[in-house]
C-alpha cells in the first residue's frame, strides 16, 4: 500500500500516513521480541493451503486491495489475542486498525478503475454540431474510423432518449472503442458504457465513485493543476486538459491554453486527453509540447469526411516527435 501511495500516485500524505502506521505497529509489536524464534515454517499446515486468486494480481488497484484486506484481518487478528495477554495493548491494535481502514479507503479511491490508459483520439459526439446530416450517418462514420474513445455529451436529451442512444453507441463502437458518457453515471451504467466524465460543475468524483465502483471509468475536466490534483486525490481515471484554443462547441471564459498542458506533462500523474478548439490545423503546435491524446468535437461531427478527420489526427500523433517538455 505504501509503494503504490508512493510511486504510483506520488501522494506525500497518503504516503506519510502508510509509513507512520507501518512504524507503530511495529512499536506495538516490540514487547514480542521473540515472536520470530517461534515461527515454525515447515510444520506450518497453512503453508500448503492457498487459493488460485491468490496467484495472479492483474493491476495495481489489485495488489492494493489485496494488502489492504490483508492488514484489516491481521490487525484484526493481533487486537482478538491481544485481549487474551494485555487490554492495553489490544486497544492500542484496535487505534491502528481503524487508521488503517481510513488509509485503505483514501488509497483505494484514489487508485480509481485501474483501468485507465492513455488514448491518442477521443471524439466529442453532440447531434447539433452534425448540422444538416443525419447524426447516426455521422455517429457511424466516426465508429467505424475506431478512434480510442467516443464520448457521448447531449445534455437537452430526455432521459429515456438518452439512455437510448447511449445504448446505441455502445453497440455501434468497435470493441477496442472506449464508450464515456458525459455528465451521467446513472445513464452510463444502465447503457453498460465503459465510463462516465465528469466536468467540474457536475457530481464530484468522490461520489460517483460510490455509484459506481471500479466498475467505470471517470474522467474529469480540469483547467488548472489543482484541479488535475484533486482529480486524482478523488479517484480520476483522466483528466481533460483544457480549453487549448477558442471554441463555439462551449463556452469557455478563461482559454487557458498550450501552457496548461505544458505543466499538466510535466506533472504526468493520470492520462490525459487537450480539449478545445483542436482540428488537424493547429494539433501540431500541442504535439510538439508531448501531448499523447486530444479530445475533438466541432471539428470531426460537422466535417464533410469524420474518420478523415480521425485519420490525419492519428498521423500527426503518431507521426511527429514531441520536444522535451
Amino acid at each position: 500500500m505504501e509503494e503504490a501511495a508512493r510511486f504510483r500516485l506520488g501522494d506525500a500524505d497518503l504516503t506519510t500516513g502508510l509509513k507512520q502506521l507501518r512504524h507503530d505497529l511495529s512499536e506495538s509489536l516490540l514487547r514480542f521480541d521473540n515472536l520470530d524464534l517461534n515461527r515454525d515454517t515447515p510444520g506450518d499446515v497453512g503453508t500448503q493451503i492457498s487459493t488460485p486468486a491468490e496467484r495472479t494480481r492483474s493491476s495495481t488497484a489489485e495488489v492494493v486491495i489485496a494488502a489492504g484486506k490483508r492488514l484489516g484481518e491481521a490487525m484484526r487478528v493481533l487486537e482478538e489475542y491481544g485481549k487474551t495477554i494485555d487490554a492495553g495493548f489490544a486497544a492500542s491494535i484496535q487505534t491502528l486498525r481503524y487508521c488503517g481502514y481510513d488509509l485503505e479507503h483514501r488509497l483505494n479511491r484514489a487508485l480509481g478503475s485501474g483501468r485507465a490508459r492513455q488514448w491518442q483520439i477521443c471524439v466529442i459526439f453532440s447531434e447539433k454540431l452534425c448540422g444538416d446530416r443525419d447524426w447516426r450517418e455521422v455517429a457511424q462514420l466516426i465508429a467505424d474510423a475506431e478512434p480510442d474513445c467516443i464520448q457521448l455529451r447531449e445534455k437537452e436529451l430526455d432521459d429515456g432518449e438518452l439512455l437510448r442512444r447511449a445504448r446505441l453507441f455502445v453497440e455501434m463502437a468497435a470493441p477496442q472503442t472506449t464508450v464515456i458518457i458525459n455528465d451521467r453515471p446513472d445513464i452510463a451504467l444502465l447503457a453498460s458504457a465503459d465510463g462516465v466524465h465528469l466536468g467540474q460543475t457536475d457530481l464530484p468524483c468522490t461520489e460517483v465513485r460510490k455509484i459506481v465502483g471500479r466498475q467505470l471509468i471517470v474522467g474529469v475536466s480540469t483547467s488548472a493543476l489543482s484541479e488535475a490534483e484533486q482529480a486524482l486525490r478523488d479517484g480520476a481515471d483522466y483528466c481533460g486538459v483544457g480549453p487549448m484554443f477558442p471554441t463555439t462547441t462551449k463556452r469557455k471564459d478563461t482559454i487557458v491554453g498550450p501552457d496548461y498542458l505544458r505543466r499538466y506533462l510535466a506533472w504526468n500523474k493520470l492520462p490525459h486527453v487537450a480539449i478545445g478548439g483542436i482540428s488537424p490545423d493547429n494539433i501540431d503546435r500541442l504535439v510538439q509540447l508531448g501531448v499523447k491524446g486530444v479530445a475533438v468535437s466541432a471539428a470531426v461531427c460537422g466535417a464533410d469526411q469524420p474518420d478523415q478527420v480521425i485519420h490525419r489526427l492519428r498521423e500527426a500523433l503518431c507521426a511527429a516527435t514531441p520536444a522535451e517538455v
